[in-house]
């Protein structure tokens, strides 16, 4: 699964750098979530989706009927 996690945080003008350090994580674990190569925890779903402003199904491209 590959989220639209770059689209929202160009959005939200940040940088991945400020992206790991608001959830607490290296900036690695956030270019892979990026890119695809890892997907972050349902939790850090959650709070991505917070942090940009849209829902999780909006984070994960899931379009409503």
């Amino acid at each position: 699964m590959k989220i639209k996690f770059k689209e929202f945080r160009e959005k939200r003008d940040l940088s991945q750098e400020e992206v790991a350090k608001i959830l607490g994580v290296n900036r690695t674990a956030v270019a892979k979530w990026e890119t695809g190569a890892n997907s972050p925890r349902t939790d850090r779903l959650v709070e991505l989706a917070k942090l940009f402003r849209c829902t999780v199904d909006e984070l994960l491209g899931v379009k409503s009927k």
